[in-house]
């Protein structure tokens, strides 16, 4: 959820502060792609059904299985396969996490970060929950970053989520922008972002 609301009317203004705040051209690029994904709003009716059987493509073609159900059932992943009846942007963020797990995390439920906000099985989420420290908020950042990339990628409402995990919090200041080509080179460094901003569908090899 959104930390800090934003008038529709000031958006443009504090996009376009991001913007000048980044100081190397490939986070401008990369920035550039989702702030010109349509725009701030979800997607609703035939566009919102478009996104979700092209966000479970993707999920699909990366290995991920996939189930018929609600994450509030019990997980959104739960070492296995998807669950399915969410939103796209959802699913989205969901295949960024599959990709940035270490391989043993992929096989646990919630990749081994513990409940997710639409996690219904909290105290088995919370058991399969890997101790990971600071590398599991550094997790978590990139894969909000990814998963809005994908959403920009596939022609989905990547701002709406951009503004939703609270990216623009703290512009005009340039600790937002910092944090923003931080975490991008950190992806585009592991192979995750081509120099252009584009995701990949590489998946991690390495163990935590």
């Amino acid at each position: 959820m959104i930390l800090t609301p934003i008038a529709p009317d000031r958006l443009r203004a504090l996009l376009a502060a991001f913007s000048r705040g980044l100081e190397d051209e490939p986070a401008r690029r990369a920035f550039r792609r989702i702030a010109a994904s349509a725009d701030a709003a979800r997607a609703r009716g035939h566009d919102a059904a478009v996104h979700h059987r092209r966000a479970l493509a993707l999920a699909a073609s990366l290995g991920m299985g996939i189930r018929a159900e609600s994450p509030r059932w019990a997980y959104g992943w739960d070492g296995r396969a998807l669950a399915a009846r969410t939103e796209a942007y959802v699913l989205l963020h969901e295949v960024a996490h599959f990709q940035l797990a270490a391989p043993v995390r992929r096989r646990r439920a919630e990749f081994g970060l513990g409940p997710g906000p639409e996690t219904g099985n909290l105290a088995g989420a919370g058991r399969h929950a890997v101790p990971l420290g600071l590398a599991r908020e550094r997790e978590e950042a990139m894969a909000s970053l990814l998963g809005i990339l994908w959403e920009a990628e596939l022609g989905q409402p990547a701002l709406a989520s951009f503004l939703d995990q609270n990216w623009l919090e703290g512009v005009p200041r340039p600790g937002a922008a910092r944090h923003f080509s931080a975490v991008l080179r950190d992806l585009r460094r592991r192979g995750f972002v081509t120099p252009a901003g584009r995701p990949t569908p590489r998946l991690r090899r390495d163990p935590d």
